[in-house]
Formats: C-alpha cells, sequence, structure tokens
C-alpha cells in the first residue's frame, strides 16, 4: 500500500529532516507513528499523503512510483485517503453536517445514504446536537471531532492520522481509536501519529518509531489479559 525505499526530506537547503526511510506497509496494516516533537512525524505524513514529495528516494503508493507521475494524476490517488490534520482544516462557511458530507458529496453518493452515513458517524464521534453548528462555534475538540467524521466517512484505502486525540479526553480519545480499528478491520490502512502512550498502550499494534529522522519499526505491546478480552 505504501512502500517507502531510502528516502530522504529536507526543507529547501536546510539539513534533512528524515533520512534513509526504508518502509513496506502492507494492505490492511495498521501502525502508530510515534517520537518526541521534531522527530519528523508530521513530514513523514506530508509524504504519505502527498503535500510533499521526497528529496530523495522513491515512494510508491498504491503502486505507482509517485515520482514519475504528473501532478495532474495526484488527486485521484488523494481521493482514496482519508487524512486527519493537526489544523482541522474545515471549510468555515459549511456547517458540521455539510463538512462531513463532502467526501460523500465529491464521490456522488445518493442524498438517502449521505444522510444515513453522515448522522451515524457524528452519532460516533457524539457531535448529533451539533450537527447544524458552523466550525467557528465548536471548541478545538468538536472541531477535531469533525474532522475525524469527515476522513473516515468514506471508508477511504487509507487512512492518516496526526495527532487525532490531542484535543480530547481519554474516555472519548479511546473511543475514537476504537473508531480506527473498526475501519482497519474493514480493510483500511491506518496510520495514526500520536504523543499519547498511555492510550496507544491499550492496543496492540506495531509502531513507526521516529528519533533524529531515523526510523525504526517496533513489534505491538504483549496487552495483559483485561485489555485482550476488551480488544477483542
Amino acid at each position: 500500500m505504501i512502500v517507502l525505499d531510502n528516502v530522504g526530506y529536507r526543507y529547501q537547503s536546510g539539513p534533512e529532516v528524515l533520512s534513509d526511510l526504508s518502509l513496506q506497509l502492507a494492505p490492511g496494516s495498521f501502525h502508530f507513528l510515534t517520537g518526541a516533537s521534531g522527530a519528523g512525524k508530521s513530514s513523514l505524513l506530508k509524504l504519505m499523503y502527498l503535500a510533499q514529495r521526497p528529496t530523495r528516494g522513491k515512494l510508491h503508493l498504491f503502486g505507482k512510483d509517485v515520482g514519475k507521475l504528473k501532478r495532474h494524476h495526484l488527486p485521484k490517488l488523494r481521493q482514496r485517503m482519508g487524512v486527519v490534520f493537526q489544523e482541522h482544516r474545515l471549510i468555515p462557511h459549511l456547517t458540521t453536517y455539510e463538512n462531513v458530507a463532502l467526501p460523500l458529496r465529491i464521490s456522488r453518493v445518493k442524498p438517502k445514504r449521505i444522510h444515513r452515513h453522515v448522522t451515524e458517524i457524528l452519532e460516533w464521534v457524539g457531535l448529533t446536537d451539533e450537527m447544524h453548528a458552523l466550525p467557528m462555534t465548536l471548541s478545538g475538540g468538536e472541531q477535531q471531532r469533525v474532522a475525524i467524521a469527515r476522513a473516515v466517512i468514506s471508508q477511504p484505502d487509507i487512512l492518516l492520522a496526526d495527532e487525532p486525540t490531542g484535543n480530547v479526553d481519554d474516555e472519548l480519545a479511546e473511543r475514537l481509536l476504537y473508531l480506527f480499528e473498526q475501519l482497519n478491520r474493514q480493510g483500511t490502512t491506518v496510520v495514526i501519529a500520536t504523543h499519547a502512550e498511555h492510550i496507544i498502550n491499550r492496543f496492540a499494534y506495531p509502531r513507526l518509531h521516529l528519533r533524529h529522522g531515523q526510523l525504526r519499526v517496533m513489534p505491538p505491546l504483549e496487552l495483559p489479559k483485561t485489555l485482550q478480552k476488551v480488544a477483542s
């Protein structure tokens, strides 16, 4: 699904923020992306969702060499991806419902299906009462939940999330991760960048750990028996 081959990335003429990254993410895999602030997590996600291109090495997405694609081919690849940004990027003049429905409208889904899917996902993220609210009237945590709902509504082939639980309490953070887990079980490849160690320790998934621009794949933690029962 995503292949990095000796990838390096730098901003303009500065030093490399990512160096010699080689990685293969299989379809249907689930990984946490961890590392200290400044380790390069957001930069790696930007490469994966094609906001930036590697300064060296090769990136393959859906079996295609991104470096050889022309710009007008990139939107079709992005349509197969759901992305949760730290800055939310909600459209200010659209309501919660309209923001979440947008990917389905772009895909020309029938209105009845749009209504059913949007109301279901808003109930899951706890925003039913804010369905008709504009982004400027929502708290930071509520805006984040709208962004998450919009990212997962179309069941993308790949979901990339940058600190998706950063502005919510622990109970809701865990609930959102179960939502990502459910999406993964339906076939979506998931990569979640997060600092929330106490939350991700409750899930037995491998980690992509960045340190000083270098990537290390760490095996999943072994869950205590009580958490194994919950996860199953």
